[in-house]
Parts: structure tokens; C-alpha cells; sequence
């Protein structure tokens, strides 16, 4: 039965293989420069084929494989019914749901330009990221561990918090000197109210009994913050983290919108203007992949931190 259910990506990708050259394409389709979805099945089935001859002598693949083999399965079977609705048949409207190999075509044709806004929106989305993180993070210990600062703070960031960071866009025009620096400012204002408040509930939530254990051992206050309580609290600061992660993609597309003049999210409002929504899902693509990277490495930073908790929280 694994076998089988390891053998289902390949049976898979011959399918849409099959549906992709057998069938004509839908005159109502623009023709395409190349069979790109035929090139990248062939790719993917070269890669699957490749995995399966290494998880013949290797455990930690093959478990994998079978673990995850009926998921790409099913992902291909979605392309290829997509396919199906697109340019064999063109069941769905010709204009706002192109044919799979001119979404490839450009993420290929493109992609030089596509990179430059990669880069420009990296840029913007590290420095907005990071500053929001960073101060998500200090903000949330203050109020968590000072009645004072949590007494002043603690209202303004319920008020202000679930304001969306968009909102503030007219003011943020007035004052900010450039776009950049504005656009930075709503992604770091998107990642530093769940930053905030996840950190402070953490803290909130550390049973007492760790704090009188530690000064029962002779622990100052100072010992009793860094080293009992940011500790327990880590994994809602990374479940913060996560939250502003998202939030701040979604602030992203916006926030270029600011006379950006490069921009995964300025090239999508661009392309959307223009009508070529082949362009535009391929740039939902890269904003996908760049999203499943970076949440990916963040899940394996927080594992490595947080490793004397394995077994204890799952995300």
C-alpha cells in the first residue's frame, strides 16, 4: 500500500501529461511562446523520480515521501484540472484566469524584472519586518513585567493596535520624508501589535511558581526577566512573530502602492491596471513561495531556540 501511495505523483503527473499534449488547446486562449506546464510537469516528475531512487537507501526521505506523496498528488491533479478549465476548454473566463503556461511563461520571460522587484520589496519588507519585531517584542516585556509602563501603554496598544496599518496611510504620507520609509513604517506597525500582544499574554501567562522558585534560589530581578521569564514566554513572542509575518505581506501590496517605482506588490497593482492577470498570478506566486520560505525558517529558528521545549509546544 506505501508504494502505491508513493507511485501516485508519478501517476499523477503522466495524467496531466497526457491532457496537456493530447488535447488541443482552446482557440479563445493567446498562444503561449512555450509548453511551459509541460516543461515544468516533466521537471517535477524528474525531480519526484529522483527522490524516490534516494529513498531507497535512505529512511528519513522515504518516510517523508510517503508522508507527503498524496499531497502531490492532489496538487497536480488541481493543476491539471485547472489546465483543463483553461486552455483545453476555456471554461473560465478567457481574461481573468489565463492558461498555466502563460502564468509560467512570464515567472520565465519575466524574470529579470521580476527579481529586481524582489529585491526591492526584500528590502522593504526586512527593514519594516524587523523593526516591528523588534520593538513588538520590547513593548510586549514592558507591559508584561512593569505595572507602570502597562498602566499607560497597555490602553493605547488595545485602541491602536486593531487599527489596520493601511488606515494610517494619509498620515503616514505627511510624516515620512520618502515612500520607502513610509511603506517600512506600515509593515512595521502590521508586525508590532501581534508581536505585542502575544509577547505580553506569554508573560501574563508564566505560572507564578517559577518566579518564587527562582527567587527562593537567590534570583535578582533582573535574573527573574531574562532568564525565567523571556524564556517561558518565547513561544507566544514567536506565535507573534508568525502573526506579523502574515500581516505583513498582506500590508506589503499596499504599502507599495506609496509611489513605489519596483515592487512585487506595485508590479501586481501594475499588472492589474493593465489587465494581464497572467502577470498577476505570477506575481501571487513569488509572493507565495517568498511567504513559505521565510515562515519555513522561521518555524526552524523558533525549533532551535525553543529545542529544550521539543515535545512540549506544537505549533
Amino acid at each position: 500500500m506505501k508504494h502505491f501511495v508513493k507511485s501516485l505523483p508519478v501517476l499523477s503527473i503522466l495524467l496531466a501529461l497526457a491532457c496537456d499534449t493530447l488535447l488541443p488547446d482552446s482557440a479563445q486562449h493567446p498562444a503561449a511562446e512555450h509548453p511551459y506546464f509541460t516543461w515544468a510537469l516533466l521537471i517535477g516528475l524528474a525531480v519526484y523520480v529522483i527522490a524516490l531512487l534516494i529513498s531507497l537507501g535512505n529512511t528519513k526521505v522515504r518516510d517523508k515521501l510517503s508522508y507527503s506523496a498524496l499531497f502531490y498528488a492532489g496538487a497536480v491533479l488541481v493543476l491539471n484540472i485547472l489546465n483543463l478549465l483553461t486552455a483545453k476548454f476555456a471554461i473560465l473566463p478567457v481574461l481573468y484566469f489565463p492558461s498555466l503556461d502563460r502564468v509560467f511563461g512570464v515567472l520565465v520571460e519575466d524574470s529579470a524584472f521580476l527579481a529586481t522587484c524582489l529585491a526591492y520589496s526584500a528590502r522593504l519588507l526586512f527593514f519594516g519586518w524587523l523593526g516591528g519585531a523588534v520593538v513588538g517584542v520590547l513593548t510586549g516585556i514592558a507591559i508584561g513585567f512593569n505595572k507602570t509602563f502597562a498602566y499607560w501603554v497597555q490602553p493605547l496598544v488595545r485602541v491602536l493596535g486593531p487599527i489596520p496599518s493601511t488606515a494610517w496611510i494619509p498620515l503616514v504620507l505627511i510624516a515620512f520624508p520618502t515612500a520607502v520609509s513610509a511603506s517600512a513604517f506600515l509593515i512595521a506597525l502590521a508586525v508590532w501589535f501581534p508581536t505585542t500582544v502575544l509577547t505580553s499574554s506569554g508573560i501574563a501567562s508564566i505560572p507564578n511558581s517559577y518566579f518564587e522558585v527562582s527567587s527562593t534560589l537567590g534570583a535578582g530581578s533582573f535574573y527573574r526577566i531574562a532568564k525565567v521569564g523571556i524564556p517561558a514566554a518565547m513561544p507566544h513572542m514567536f506565535l507573534g512573530l508568525f502573526n506579523g509575518t502574515c500581516s505583513s505581506f498582506i500590508t506589503l501590496v499596499t504599502a507599495e502602492m506609496l509611489g513605489a517605482k519596483y515592487g512585487i506588490g506595485w508590479y501586481i497593482n501594475w499588472q492589474k491596471e493593465m489587465m494581464a492577470y497572467a502577470n498577476v498570478y505570477a506575481g501571487l506566486i513569488i509572493i507565495a513561495v517568498t511567504f513559505f520560505i521565510l515562515i519555513t525558517l522561521l518555524f526552524k529558528f523558533r525549533d532551535r531556540v525553543l529545542a529544550w521545549q521539543k515535545g512540549v509546544i506544537k505549533w
